[in-house]
């Protein structure tokens, strides 16, 4: 077996294996023994039947992936060895085979090996604290609150006057030249302008027939960006009605009163507003530190987490009947400029989680249980579920160990936060 190296980075080494006849022969042999295991002939027992009779029931494609898993399994750690390297236990190696040849006994693979991450660390305390203090204003407050409002909205039907802004309309539009007419229901004022226009003061039955031009955006995609003759004609209208603001409503979101419930909202304003003062101070302050380290990784590090995350993408919109390329296209991406952009997602994440890793334990935070119980309500809270429902969501994707690095995150974006000094006002 021959192996030459190439030091792509201080912490990815790729060596190309060329192995030896012997060794790619008896891998065939062994993936060939394996597979006959599942062939049935007439006449003889599993895996006893003649060579010569098994190989041309097996798939060639099956067979030689089985044989190139046993050649790199055989092979692989020889070959790391022979370089004396010593791989990051945490992160899989990474194989492309090259060549791999039955009839010649010939196979030759490139194999990406990670080393352990290096990371030197800037300063990280005695940095700019830039947390902005937080304040709610009344409009915020009567702003969520009018949004309750709408939730427990019911629409009432109208039949004594003519649209007004905010009805809900259903309308009909049929093209000159069209069999059918197509319905859609609108909000008056929010739908397309010339729409909204045209059904302003209408009554339920009336028609109009008009010049109407559909915007790019419009929801029927063979009228989208064009102008047509329509007629249109109201089927329905309905206003929405908001329930009182007085104690009633109030006390069916489970608070004391309309006094309780403003300050209810003030509070939960108030809490959403420091979570994001705090990331963004945060941030600011993990990137100080990040830019000012040192950090070497892996290439299998972020490239392992870029492709997960783009699989489970995929898979996502493959449950909703789309595909990647339509997905990426309503980013306004193309397939390749979305991989792209998760691979360097994938690098700044994986250094960041490591400058992360190594202040934890440098300052050695430790976690206790109060600490991941906390991350698990907040969890919860955002998936909007039990946290024991959360725990099971967990378990089953085997995700446990997220909770665990959240919890740490907190912990040292807080630590950055406690150490950093707040500038003196300049004059």
């Amino acid at each position: 077996m021959t192996v030459t190296r190439e030091d792509l980075n201080p912490c990815t080494v790729r060596l190309n294996v060329v192995c030896e006849p012997e060794q790619v022969k008896q891998s065939f042999d062994r993936a060939l023994k394996k597979l006959a295991k599942n062939i049935r002939i007439p006449g003889f027992r599993p895996g006893h039947a003649p060579k010569h009779m098994v190989e041309q029931l097996v798939p060639k494609d099956q067979l030689f992936e089985e044989a190139a898993d046993i050649l790199v399994n055989a092979t692989l750690k020889k070959a790391i060895d022979a370089e004396q390297l010593m791989p990051d236990t945490s992160t899989a190696p990474s194989v492309e085979i090259k060549k791999l040849d039955q009839e010649t006994s010939e196979a030759e693979y490139a194999l990406k090996v990670p080393l352990p991450p290096q990371i030197t660390l800037g300063e990280y305390k005695g940095l700019p604290n830039e947390l902005e203090s937080v304040s709610v204003t009344e409009e915020e407050v009567n702003f969520q609150i009018e949004e309750m409002r709408k939730r427990r909205s019911t629409r009432e039907a109208i039949t004594d006057r003519g649209v007004a802004e905010g009805d809900v309309v259903v309308v009909s539009i049929k093209a000159d030249g069209e069999a059918d007419a197509r319905a859609f229901m609108v909000i008056n004022g929010k739908s397309f302008p010339e729409l909204d226009e045209a059904v302003a003061g209408m009554e339920v039955e009336e028609m109009k027939h008009l010049e109407l031009p559909f915007p790019e955006n419009f929801q029927d995609k063979d009228w989208a960006g064009s102008t047509k003759s329509v007629t249109v004609s109201l089927t329905s209208i309905n206003s929405v009605k908001l329930p009182a603001l007085d104690d009633e409503f109030a006390k069916s979101l489970a608070t004391e009163g309309v006094d309780d419930l403003k300050e209810r909202v003030t509070i939960g304003l108030t809490r959403s507003k420091e979570i994001v003062a705090f990331e963004v101070a945060t941030d600011k302050l993990l990137t100080l530190v990040q830019d000012s380290s040192e950090i070497h990784v892996s290439d299998n590090m972020w490239e392992s987490l870029a492709d997960r995350r783009i699989r489970e993408t995929a898979q996502e919109q493959g449950e909703k009947g789309k595909s990647l390329e339509q997905y990426a296209a309503e980013q306004g991406l193309t397939v390749e400029q979305f991989v792209e952009a998760w691979r360097e997602r994938a690098q700044f994440e994986i250094r960041r989680a490591l400058v992360i890793q190594r202040i934890f334990a440098a300052e050695n935070l430790g976690l206790a249980n109060e600490d991941l119980n906390q991350e698990l309500f907040e969890m919860a809270n955002e998936y909007q579920v039990e946290p024991a429902e959360m725990v099971k969501m967990l378990q089953e994707n085997k995700a446990l160990d997220e909770l665990q690095f959240r919890a740490i995150q907190r912990k040292v974006r807080q630590f950055l936060l406690d150490n950093a000094v707040v500038a003196a006002p300049t004059e």
